[in-house]
């Protein structure tokens, strides 16, 4: 059966389609955050934290269904900026799971490699959306290993 509602009472609940944008991202990210928080506990080194949060970013673009879904969302939430003061971030939620490995690795400033590095990997993440191009093992393989560089100075 299909749920019937009239369009216009999408605006009880949204006062415009950028709210409703707005809940559709925030929903989306956090969502993506708990799944990241959780898979990230199970494992026992900074590292194989870091490279699980690449793999569980990189992977909203590794099936086709989810990948339409979140570069339409993507595109929406990147229209907000027009009409909203300080439009929603994707990847400002997921850096607050990379903090503590990063101080375990020993970054001087794990608050802002954290942010470095979550907008390098959503915005390679939105390149592969938009190419519509699936990330490859040695795709995501470069990707952690790039980040983990990044934060302990070590070159790959």
């Amino acid at each position: 059966n299909e749920a019937e509602f009239a369009v216009g009472s999408i605006y009880r609940h949204f006062a415009s389609k950028d709210a409703l944008v707005t809940a559709i991202l925030d929903d989306g990210t956090e969502r993506l955050r708990s799944y990241l928080d959780h898979q990230m506990a199970k494992e026992a080194t900074p590292q194989d934290k870091v490279r699980c949060w690449v793999e569980g970013v990189m992977s909203q673009a590794a099936d086709p269904d989810i990948a339409a879904t979140t570069l339409a969302v993507l595109w929406n939430a990147g229209n907000l900026g027009q009409t909203l003061s300080s439009p929603p971030s994707a990847s400002a939620p997921l850096d607050t799971l990379l903090r503590a490995p990063f101080r375990e690795l020993g970054s001087a400033n794990p608050d802002l490699d954290a942010s470095l590095v979550a907008h390098a990997v959503v915005g390679r993440l939105s390149d592969h959306l938009w190419q519509d191009v699936r990330p490859s093992p040695a795709d995501i393989d470069h990707i952690a290993a790039f980040c983990l560089a990044a934060v302990t100075g070590s070159s790959r």
